[in-house]
């Protein structure tokens, strides 16, 4: 029994290890590599208490929402939680997040820590602003509120004075306000729940210089109030920072990182925090495409009251670092990273996984029998291509470049019925098993423009000619258990080849190199799935084994 255990601890340490490896920051000297996490946390938010780092990013239209992180040292993170179970918010109609509303949904948080109570706040451009509250940032959260509803309101930040008051400042959507680059503050009653005053513009940032301002965040510090901003667009942008003696203004303004010389791109929008060492950095993203938002850390360096990011600075404004000495928070800690690999062993759904709407309850289920059961959902009305699908099982891209691979066992009941591995985005290819009259095919499929009602292009189509599903009854009715490995192999720039095995040795190539490309306003997804063809049929399911991803 204890050569078992020894065996198993040292299995989970070799695998937990190679998970690690994917992307790892923390480069084992005493340095760190950026991006820290090289997968979508768009938007990204971060507070400290006592010795723990916890973060949060935009979660949009995916379920669960708002995503909490937690490191020691602001370089090894790990997901822990979510904030919000489902999208079934105050003020959005019962259904509406029950089919996928690409690009909406939860936008640009703010976590933040008072009294005893974490809270994140967050807008939703079509609803309002929201504030979800809890004691224990490993539990369940409270139920969400409707702090400040309107159309357009975004990017959210309070801000609790020394002398009890307590404050908001949000932008807003061009979108949907038909105005945009304006920030505007309002006061909250004392639990930061309600809106007690007026609003107040406190910047403008239609003055040709600091165009798309948005995404602030509200500080203070030895008597002045910070707001920090992004301006410039989200691929091509710079950070900024105001500052003034009086919460209402006028504020200064300067830009304090930017690109520089360097190759990453619009460096912003993310939040501030300091170590009990007195160190201060800044967590941000940088747009990588099919990649999401990857994240990046860098030092600040306060000078004549301004919060310098990064390096090399000229006239306040530092670029970016690609590697640096860790954040010094008087320990050393493991390597950690998002878990990414899942062998679907628990009873409840991996934290790396979501869905691309409310998930219904004939969806599929977690199981602690090894596997996760997911049940073939009938294909929609008027259906073009899988940009409507709500019922994907997916996770984000973890590194440049990676294979994921899955062990399934799919009973599919009826002809046209298929189960197997997508990466989806704008445009998307999948790899499945198909139920056929002649038995069953390996289909890959590619499509562009999804949202535009693109057609999908068959890129190969493989008759299993010599394929036997083991035959299993229950009752009279008879089952077929078609056992498949499905991969894909991705390479850097997001170039996917899709792989097949019957045996999970030998892998064949299907189809066509496909490029993997973004969401609506997030990265690439990779993951599961299984569909009915035709509507009132016997539900086909499958069960998903594992999905390791590996170098």
């Amino acid at each position: 029994m204890i050569k078992q255990t020894i065996l198993i601890f040292f299995l989970a340490t070799v695998f937990a290890n190679s998970q690690a490896q994917v992307w790892a920051p923390d480069l084992d000297n005493g340095m760190y590599k950026n991006p820290i996490i090289y997968a979508d946390y768009s938007d990204p938010d971060v507070i400290r208490v006592g010795d723990d780092y916890y973060m949060t990013a935009s979660s949009f239209n995916c379920v669960p929402g708002l995503p909490i992180l937690h490191s020691k040292d602001l370089v090894n993170w790990k997901l822990v939680n979510y904030a919000l179970d489902d999208l079934h918010l105050p003020g959005v109609p019962e259904t509406f997040f029950d089919k996928a509303q690409h690009g909406k949904g939860v936008w640009a948080p703010c976590i933040r820590y008072h009294n005893g109570e974490y809270m994140i706040y967050w807008g939703d451009p079509d609803f309002g602003i929201y504030v979800v509250k809890t004691k224990n940032i490993l539990g369940k959260w409270d139920k969400p509120v409707l702090v400040l509803p309107g159309k357009g309101r975004i990017d959210p930040s309070p801000l609790f004075d020394e002398d009890g008051k307590v404050y908001l400042v949000h932008a807003w959507a061009g979108s949907r306000a038909n105005l945009n680059s304006v920030m505007t503050m309002c006061e909250l009653n004392e639990y930061g729940t309600k809106v007690i005053s007026d609003q107040s513009l406190i910047y403008d940032g239609n003055d040709g210089v600091n165009h798309t301002v948005e995404g602030g965040k509200f500080y203070k510090k030895d008597d002045w109030y910070y707001l920090l901003a992004p301006a410039g667009g989200v691929a091509t942008g710079w950070q900024i920072a105001l500052r003034s003696k009086n919460i209402y203004g006028p504020y200064e303004v300067k830009r304090v990182l930017d690109q520089g010389k360097t190759n990453v791109n619009g460096p912003h929008q993310g939040g501030l925090v300091d170590t009990k060492t007195g160190e201060w950095w800044f967590l941000h993203f940088q747009d990588k495409g099919a990649y999401g938002r990857v994240l990046h850390l860098q030092p600040v360096n306060w000078k004549d009251g301004w919060p310098v990011m990064g390096i090399n600075d000229k006239n306040y404004s530092g670029e970016p670092v690609l590697t640096f000495k860790k954040p010094n928070v008087g320990n050393t800690y493991p390597v950690e990273v998002p878990a990414t690999s899942d062998e679907f062993n628990s009873h409840a759904l991996g934290l790396q996984w979501s869905w691309h709407a409310n998930p219904q309850q004939s969806w599929g289920f977690p199981s602690q029998n090894g596997y996760i059961r997911l049940y073939g959902q009938y294909y929609p009305e008027n259906y073009t291509n899988f940009w409507d699908i709500p019922n994907l099982l997916l996770q984000k891209l973890p590194a440049p470049a990676f294979t994921a691979t899955m062990k399934a066992t799919a009973v599919l009941q009826n002809v046209g019925d298929m189960a197997g591995l997508i990466m989806m985005g704008w445009d998307y290819g999948y790899l499945a098993l198909k139920k056929t009259a002649n038995g069953y095919a390996i289909v890959q499929t590619n499509c562009k423009d999804a949202e535009q009602k693109t057609p999908e292009q068959q890129s190969a189509n493989i008759e299993l000619k010599n394929f036997k599903p083991v035959v299993k009854y229950n009752y009279k009715t008879r089952l077929e258990f078609a056992e498949m490995y499905f991969r894909v192999v991705v390479k850097d720039g997001a170039i996917c080849d899709f792989y097949y095995s019957l045996d999970g040795k030998k892998f064949e190539k299907a189809g066509n190199s496909f490029t993997a490309r973004q969401g609506k306003w997030i990265g690439a997804k990779t993951g599961l799935f299984i569909l009915n063809e035709k509507p009132n049929t016997a539900r086909s399911w499958i069960d998903a084994d594992w999905f390791r991803i590996e170098k």
